[in-house]
């Protein structure tokens, strides 16, 4: 065993400070995790997009190059459909999601020093996806809480159907579902906007209206294009809330992906409507960046006026 001098001396360079831990060669510590980050997400991803180019027989998957399946979606119109319907429900969900959080976090990173309002905002995650759905269409119901209420007060005569199988009820929930994704997202991105800032550019001369347009939401600029395209991603690719919700109407592109790779068992005509839709959230990316840049919400500039 050895002794105590032994162990010193070896844990102890020739300059006399204690040795440090050296990695092997080529080797770091974000190797892990970017080695994690290949295997299970980049790998899958490219072979997901080397099989769109394949066709599929009776579940039996056929290596043969084309391009047939990009020409069936885009001659498809009950995809594209079924795409705008996601895409609606995506922008409402992340439009309302963010305007309705934008404040809540404002007040919790400005005005107080208490988080009862976030944890009660996150204490939805600890019931199940499909609980709150769920719940929603009891609420949403010929006998829920709404229906019952009108009927009772006098309002309305017989319950109404409109409120449960529309859109409508699909991006009240879904807004219940993503509104707490939206709020952390706000929270982080107003805690680096010191209070300071604020404080100067209230001694400039900046109003209210002044401070949040040039100085707050320019500077959480990443911060709502984060809660936006997250919230609009997770929504509008979302078919099990308007499958349960939605009616007939709420057929969304994520369920007929989802066909394809369960009941159909066409993985490659699946794989294409992935990266199909995939485009199609890159593009309302650049969309939505151009519009803050054109309404001067952006970083990076400096306005005058």
């Amino acid at each position: 065993m050895a002794t105590a001098a032994e162990y010193v001396d070896k844990n102890i360079d020739a300059s006399g400070n204690p040795a440090r831990f050296k990695l092997p060669p080529g080797f770091s510590l974000a190797s892990l995790p970017f080695g994690f980050l290949i295997v299970f997400f980049i790998v899958p991803v490219v072979l997901l997009f080397v099989t769109s180019f394949f066709t599929a027989r009776s579940f039996i998957i056929e290596p043969v190059w084309n391009l047939d399946n990009y020409a069936r979606i885009l001659s498809a119109a009950g995809f594209w459909q079924a795409t705008w319907v996601g895409m609606k429900n995506g922008f409402y969900t992340a439009t309302f999601s963010v305007v309705l959080s934008f404040p809540v976090a404002y007040y919790l990173v400005y005005r107080t020093r208490s988080n009862v309002i976030m944890y009660l905002v996150l204490l939805s995650w600890f019931s199940s996806y499909l609980v709150r759905v769920y719940a929603w269409r009891t609420i949403l119901g010929t006998n829920g809480v709404i229906n019952s209420f009108l009927m009772g007060s006098g309002m309305i005569s017989e319950p109404l159907e409109v409120i449960l199988f529309s859109p409508f009820a699909s991006v009240l929930t879904l807004i219940h579902i993503m509104l707490p994704f939206s709020l952390l997202i706000l929270v982080a991105s107003l805690r680096d906007v010191k209070q300071d800032y604020l404080d100067a550019a209230r001694d400039l001369g900046a109003t209210k209206i002044g401070v949040l347009v040039k100085v707050i939401l320019p500077m959480t600029y990443k911060g709502i294009v984060g809660s936006f395209m997250f919230t609009f991603i997770l929504a509008a690719g979302d078919y099990i809330t308007p499958q349960l919700l939605g009616g007939r109407d709420g057929v969304t592109s994520g369920l007929l992906i989802a066909n394809q790779f369960r009941s159909a068992g066409n993985w490659p005509l699946g794989s294409a409507m992935a990266f199909t839709l995939l485009a199609t959230f890159v593009a309302v990316y650049v969309v939505f960046t151009l519009t803050l840049r054109v309404l001067k919400l952006a970083p990076g500039r400096r306005y005058h006026g």
